[in-house]
């Protein structure tokens, strides 16, 4: 069994189509692909995946499957990592990660605090969506990575701040009169939500919405600021989302606070247990101060 006939296979999963995965996520034509996951299969000796006109799912063999093969690509990539860190003693290398458009708070903060060790060390920074960036902490791509607490990785999280929703409207919507929206006002308008791979922001949403007993179908899911405030531009519908998004809108959207209880989500840095970088120990040790530093920012600004 080779490390691609996993990468197919989780790559076809995913996507729930042979076609799909060929040609988007793979490079590589549907039938070459379609023979690598018979090959995987007959080393394995059991189907893994339901064909159908549909697509493809995964069979309750392949269910039980797919978990150990990411966690042995997440292995195999943590191994390379290692070794090409090793080959080049020499300097080292601190790579931080951020949740799109938290950068713009927490990068200058973080920098100021390895200002003593930057002659030393080569810092790489990256911006992704948070399960991605989760990811590649696991995988040893990223060190430290200011992410949502994602329950799919095998990460420590140490949580740094709590960000309140806030409700995203076009500017000259009628609720933008208002100094602050209550769960009500959203009943009836068009609702746009954050897709499944959102999922921590999904679930506060969903658990919000819950508990003040308004129920509403949303009418687009999506799962990137971005697109969510063109939707909400495009489409006039509103959505709830973290206030640090604020610092990203364009002049087409406005946000304003929910009234009474407001909820939060946690943004916390995430890094792995078995991570043995000094500038990481340095990092955390540390953290308590970026914190403080970084709310006497957001507090000056406000």
């Amino acid at each position: 069994m080779e490390l691609r006939h996993l990468r197919y296979f989780i790559a076809v999963a995913e996507t729930g189509s042979l076609t799909e995965a060929a040609e988007r996520r793979l490079f590589t034509s549907q039938p070459s692909l379609s023979r690598q996951i018979r090959d995987l299969e007959d080393q394995v000796g059991v189907a893994l995946l339901n064909r159908s006109a549909r697509g493809v799912e995964l069979t309750v063999a392949g269910k039980a499957f797919i978990d150990h093969a990411r966690l042995a690509l997440t292995q195999v990539d943590a191994a390379v990592e290692a070794a090409r860190r090793a080959a080049q003693p020499a300097k080292q290398r601190f790579a931080l990660g951020f949740l799109t458009g938290q950068e713009m708070a927490w990068l200058p903060e973080a920098m100021q605090l390895l200002r003593a060790e930057l002659p030393n060390i080569d810092v790489t920074v990256s911006s992704d969506y948070s399960p991605d960036l989760a990811q590649a902490v696991a995988r040893g791509k990223l060190d430290l990575a200011f992410v949502r607490a994602e329950p799919d990785f095998d990460l420590e999280y140490r949580v740094v701040r709590q960000e309140p929703l806030v409700v995203l409207m076009p500017s000259d919507h009628a609720l933008a009169a208002r100094a602050a929206v209550s769960p009500a006002d959203l009943v009836g308008e068009p609702f746009i939500a954050m897709a499944n791979k959102a999922k921590v922001l999904r679930s506060v949403v969903d658990s919000y919405l819950e508990r003040t007993g308004i129920r509403i179908e949303p009418t687009q899911c999506v799962d990137n600021p971005a697109m969510v405030m063109s939707l909400v531009a495009s489409t006039r519908g509103l959505t709830l989302i973290p206030a640090y998004v604020e610092n990203l809108m364009p002049w087409s959207v406005v946000s304003r606070p929910l009234a009474g209880d407001i909820p939060t989500i946690g943004l916390a840095v995430g890094y792995s247990r078995t991570n043995t970088s000094p500038i990481l120990k340095l990092f955390l040790s540390r953290l308590d101060e970026l914190i403080a530093r970084v709310s006497r920012t957001v507090a000056r600004t406000s």
